[in-house]
């Protein structure tokens, strides 16, 4: 099959180097244009552009897609087969989702319609789900509402994933998933089941004014939403007007007040609005990540204090 691959970031290159390695051809990779990162804003390149150029595949970079009169003739030339959509981070207008004989293929880190949207992994941390997993579907105009071409089985949760983790490893599933699923659709064997509507839960997009900590809630939704909004925005409170990061936490059933930090046995606890969590790592503003213990070490001061006040 002629593939015509979308994506990104790091989370696309399963799914690439899947079909790199299949008998499906790789046309082209699409992938977000060179953005400037780092304390230099140096104009870097997307991890998927990075692999397609080792691998030899032509890439496009445009800016916008509705509309690009150039993108779509240059789309219906490449006469692929399918379109493969991993983590783009641009939604294909209906001219694309049109072009290809066996439709636009979409790679999603839920059970849909469970967790439509943006934010599937990151709700399903901050939710508490217990199980979770990965769909091949079909892209439509809707939002992640295509026919379904494929599930993972459930994958249970432990309770302690890292957003970033959970995703690597469920676009990882879905990549093994993927070319033998395009084998099926090629053959005619592939079966696509509509969603039910009833059952949908819609995720929203992630801002970073959702990292502030509100110290008043409970130990058990502070946890997720650590691990939940791990790498991006992060979680954030304030520590004498500057911004204090808390990168890693776990639940204890220490008493406390909420918001109150204090230090026990050399050990770094934060007040919610139940039990204490004890701190594990933290970066201050302008400082280096550092563990809790060195963090009570220089900041001793720390003790008695309400964060986020």
């Amino acid at each position: 099959m002629r593939i015509v691959f979308f994506g990104s970031p790091d989370d696309s290159l399963p799914a690439l180097d899947a079909l790199s390695n299949s008998r499906h051809s790789v046309l082209a990779c699409y992938t977000q244009p060179d953005r400037k990162a780092g304390r230099g804003k140096k104009l870097l390149p997307t991890a998927v552009k990075i692999q397609a150029e080792e691998l030899g595949i032509p890439v496009f970079s445009p800016t916008r897609l509705k509309g690009n009169d150039e993108e779509v003739s240059r789309l219906t030339e490449l006469n692929a087969d399918a379109f493969v959509v991993v983590s783009y981070g641009r939604i294909l207008p209906k001219e694309l989702l049109d072009l290809p004989k066996f439709g636009v293929i979409n790679i999603h880190p839920s059970l849909l319609p469970k967790f439509r949207g943006p934010s599937p992994v990151v709700s399903a941390i901050l939710e508490g789900v217990d199980r979770t997993g990965v769909s091949i579907m079909f892209l439509d105009e809707g939002m992640d509402t295509g026919p379904v071409l494929a599930q993972s089985s459930p994958i249970t949760l432990a309770g302690n994933e890292l957003a970033s983790e959970l995703q690597r490893k469920l676009f990882t599933v879905g990549a093994s998933m993927l070319t033998s699923t395009l084998g099926d659709l090629e053959n005619g064997t592939a079966t696509a089941t509509a969603q039910d509507d009833s059952a949908a839960t819609v995720t929203r997009l992630i801002e970073k004014g959702d990292g502030e900590i509100d110290w008043s809630e409970s130990a058990e939704v502070i946890d997720r939403k650590i691990r939940a909004l791990n790498p991006w925005p992060g979680t954030f409170t304030t520590f004498e007007g500057s911004n204090l990061k808390i990168l890693e936490a776990n639940e204890t059933s220490v008493d406390s007040q909420s918001g109150q930090a204090f230090i026990k046995e050399g050990n770094l606890y934060v007040g919610t609005g139940t039990a204490a969590l004890q701190i594990q790592s933290l970066q201050l503003a302008g400082k280096p990540r550092l563990n809790a213990t060195d963090f009570v070490r220089g900041y001793p001061r720390v003790d008695g204090v309400t964060l986020g006040s």
